[in-house]
């Protein structure tokens, strides 16, 4: 995928996230795009995917996790 502008990207953590710091970002707000990132590395790299490819990751990783 190519590059991707992330500069109105509005971030944020799952609420499921502990107080460990240990947690990704998500950014679902950018036009065909979700954007990922690590949340101690902000400005650090961010993993752009189409939506469908991340709603098919996140139902599995609900599935293996209940």
């Amino acid at each position: 995928m190519a590059s991707q502008d992330l500069t109105r990207a509005l971030w944020r953590k799952s609420s499921r996230s502990g107080t460990s710091g240990n947690c990704v970002e998500v950014a679902s707000n950018l036009p065909g795009v979700v954007a990922v990132r690590d949340s101690k590395d902000p400005s650090g790299p961010a993993l752009v995917v189409d939506p469908r490819s991340f709603v098919a990751f996140a139902e599995a990783v609900k599935t293996e996790h209940l």
